[in-house]
């Protein structure tokens, strides 16, 4: 079992910077692809970020793609992603999520965090 709890999440004005963290605990992350998903109001969930196991591949939604970093540090189990030049349209809740094999995150045995509110000010 993978036990994901997200933070970092919060209130920023338009142009500025979060830095969201994964903290994972029951089971070693490194073996486990690991991504960001969001969900705003009257949304389905998206795609944002993934990462592979070793962390040398990485993907991006393209909305996110210049503005968005993912990093993992397997050594303490937690995954970042790092938000710049966010904009209102970012306004969502973020959900961590992991599995093991690089595509099929987000598919059915994917683990999901509880989620962290990020809003956006225009």
């Amino acid at each position: 079992q993978v036990q994901l709890v997200e933070s970092g999440g919060g209130l920023v004005q338009a142009g500025g910077s979060l830095r969201l963290s994964c903290a994972t605990s029951g089971r070693t992350l490194g073996s486990y692809t690991m991504g960001w998903f969001r969900q705003a109001p009257g949304k389905e969930r998206e795609f944002v970020a993934k990462i592979s196991w070793s962390g040398t591949s990485t993907s991006y939604a393209d909305s996110v793609k210049g503005r968005f970093t993912i990093s993992r540090d397997n050594a303490k189990n937690t995954v970042y992603l790092q938000m710049n030049s966010l904009k209102p349209e970012d306004t969502a809740v973020y959900n961590c999520a992991a599995k093991q094999g690089y595509s099929a995150l987000g598919s059915a045995g994917t683990y999901w965090g509880q989620g962290t509110q990020v809003s956006v000010s225009s």
